[in-house]
């Protein structure tokens, strides 16, 4: 019995130690701290810049004015103590650096004086921006206060107590649920948040619910969620304030972690990194991929963010970030104090193994212009044209009707018949129902139509084709079984194989609250280098009911090279019924439901895709009755889902072929 015991208590003793926290242990190190100060003190730059600036901005004089309540509108409207508590969360960090640099015990003193103004006045926090100002000032309060407590600073052990109730009672509970409704850059800054939290008041499960939150966030939130595969950034079409907003908290987040051991750095294959290069190579000029209306709003100024990003993945991870390095040089660092103070760490002991930069996933859907040209004997099209009567005299000739440049509304929804080829002239051909509509788009004319193809188009499923420049708004305004009924293209017969030979090529369709595609009962159907995104919402019948591409009863699918993101409510891609599947090169991300969802099928092949950021499973084959026979995953990547990277439901014959899995859930 002594002898379990021992092995027991070891094994308690192994773990407890394991879980204890560096300290001083959030934007710096001890090491981190004393490297900075020997550099100021050295007077090398950019150090002593940076120090001189801080020294500017730092004033003893500075009076606290503590509020027991701090209640901000949207946008800092009707604010009451908000800017008071922003000016102390600032000054309160700038008084800790200039302490720990000099010695000064005056600094120390201010710092101490401000903490404790707030620790025993603040009693709660209210109205719109109520998480958000939490999440933006307690980084602040919690970096000083973690300098000053690991240092002799004379900050009574009272005083820390009651530092440490204020955040565990008051901070704490405001953003413990995070806030997945609000865009990404709200989560960001609670994450930060929550580390800081958890590390100053020693508080594993804090500290790990952040953790969990970065890499597997439901709704808008982690890192893929906001920042996608081709570089984009949630925000991109709203402005780039909010943009440089949310990548700088998962800047700050990183570094963070990074202090503890855990490396958000290094998240799907360096996702931080590609999302500011995206940003800083826009914000300099060049031309970005982008999903949506790119939004031109606020790239002239620079947050001071850059520095502790290009420091860690240069200097730790070898990797060349040179757009990020130019507004370093040329816009930011000149005027920087804190952010260079605190983001360049001190050197590692070994030189860094050089890697190469991913490049950006290429756009899908419809493009700015068609790639191929559409035939002399085509049909065009100009808005307002009658489109059903030019189809309808092209069946089954094999002609194309092209719609010109514009936007096309339509009355009632367009009848597909075969023998004929829809296209528009890229992404600015746009085909929308009219605001009263609660119907399809495109339907089928009749159950045996053959030999359709519909292509270089975006089919806008929004009651406007104006997109919102805020991404979130649309998607919280589709969430409601009240939401307008549409849907994009319905192709249904009464027998599988009944309707044959459908092809979608670079096509976008957006922001349906019903099925972006559903084709049911049909044979050879090809998608390819498609955007189905943003489709599927809680209309009736129900949340989950409807997908971004929705295939049943098909006999010959062929699924290339598209993207089938953020479905509200649904899955990327839901197969059912169907044979001889082939899905291959697509990405399937931030979907409600699954990423790829298959069920009650035959011989189908998952190669070569990319399922991440997906709420519930990257790649899910499910057993309804007889599940998924002859069923083939090869090479696909399953990473940060908030589920299993791939879930199989009593697996029947099938092979899993070098397939990637990280960072996943259940």
């Amino acid at each position: 019995m002594k002898k379990i015991l021992t092995i027991v208590l070891t094994f308690l003793a192994g773990s407890l130690q394991a879980q204890q926290f560096v300290h001083p242990g959030m934007m710096q190190t001890r090491e981190d701290l004393a490297y900075m100060k020997q550099q100021v003190l050295s007077g090398k730059e950019p150090w002593k810049n940076a120090y001189a600036k801080l020294q500017k901005n730092t004033s003893l004089d500075f009076k606290p004015s503590p509020r027991a309540h701090i209640s901000i509108g949207p946008y800092g409207a009707n604010s009451s103590g908000g800017r008071e508590l922003s000016m102390s969360a600032n000054a309160v960090y700038d008084h800790a650096l200039m302490w720990y640099i000099t010695g000064n015990k005056a600094y120390a003193a201010k710092a101490i004086e401000i903490l404790n103004a707030w620790a025993y006045r603040l009693w709660d926090f209210d109205d719109n921006n109520a998480k958000l100002s939490v999440a933006l000032t307690a980084y602040y309060f919690l970096n000083a206060a973690e300098i000053l407590k690991y240092s002799d600073s004379g900050w009574k052990q009272e005083d820390m107590e009651q530092f440490k109730r204020l955040m565990l009672t008051v901070y704490y509970p405001t953003v413990k649920d995070f806030f997945t409704e609000a865009n990404g850059n709200w989560d960001a800054a609670i994450i930060n948040t929550l580390l800081c939290i958890g590390v100053f008041t020693d508080n594993r499960e804090i500290f790990n619910s952040a953790v969990e939150r970065f890499y597997r966030g439901p709704g808008n939130s982690g890192i893929t969620k906001y920042i996608y595969s081709n570089g984009q950034v949630q925000e991109t079409t709203r402005d780039w304030g909010h943009v440089q907003l949310g990548i700088g908290e998962f800047a700050k987040a990183a570094q963070v972690a990074w202090t503890q051991g855990e490396d958000f750095y290094g998240a799907a294959n360096n996702r931080l990194a590609l999302g500011y290069e995206y940003t800083a190579k826009f914000m300099l000029g060049g031309e970005i991929p982008v999903y949506g209306v790119l939004s031109h709003r606020a790239k002239e100024h620079y947050r001071d963010i850059y520095e502790s990003i290009y420091h860690h993945y240069h200097e730790v991870k070898g990797l060349e970030m040179p757009f990020t390095k130019r507004v370093l040089d040329e816009h930011t660092r000149r005027d920087s104090a804190v952010d260079v103070l605190m983001g360049i760490r001190a050197p590692l002991k070994t030189k860094p193994v050089k890697t190469a930069f991913l490049p950006y996933a290429p756009l899908r859907g419809a493009l700015e212009k068609a790639v191929e040209e559409a035939p002399a004997s085509s049909v065009v099209i100009t808005p307002g044209g009658n489109i059903q009567q030019a189809l309808d005299a092209a069946a089954g000739t094999g002609k194309w009707v092209v719609l010109d440049t514009g936007v096309h509304i339509l009355k009632a929804p367009l009848k597909m018949p075969g023998g004929v080829t829809l296209a528009g002239k890229g992404n600015r051909s746009i085909l929308i129902l009219s605001p009263e509509q609660r119907t399809k788009t495109i339907v089928n004319a009749d159950s045996t139509m053959h030999d359709v193809t519909i292509r270089d188009l975006l089919i806008e499923g929004a009651v406007s084709p104006v997109t919102n420049n805020d991404p979130n708004a649309d998607r919280r305004n589709r969430s409601y079984m009240n939401a307008p009924s549409r849907e994009g293209i319905l192709f249904m017969s009464d027998r599988a194989g009944q309707m044959r030979n459908i092809r979608f090529v670079r096509l976008t369709v957006q922001n349906f609250t019903k099925n972006g595609v559903s084709v049911r009962g049909a044979e050879n159907v090809t998608v390819e280098e498609c955007d189905f995104s943003d489709n599927g919402s809680s209309v009736v019948p129900g949340a989950g009911f409807h997908h971004n591409l929705h295939l049943s009863h098909v006999q010959g699918v062929s699924v290339k090279n598209s993207r089938f993101d953020t479905s509200p409510w649904g899955s990327g891609i839901d197969l059912s019924f169907c044979t001889n599947a082939g899905v291959e090169g697509n990405e399937t991300a931030r979907n409600k439901l699954s990423g790829i969802r298959c069920t009650e099928s035959s011989n189908v092949r998952f190669r070569n895709n990319l399922s991440e950021g997906n709420d519930e499973n990257g790649l899910r084959l499910d057993a309804l009755m007889d599940g998924v026979k002859n069923f083939t995953l090869e090479k696909n990547i399953t990473q940060y889902n908030g589920g299993a990277g791939v879930f199989i439901s009593h697996p029947k014959a099938g092979k899993v072929l070098q397939h990637s899995e990280q960072g996943n859930g259940k």
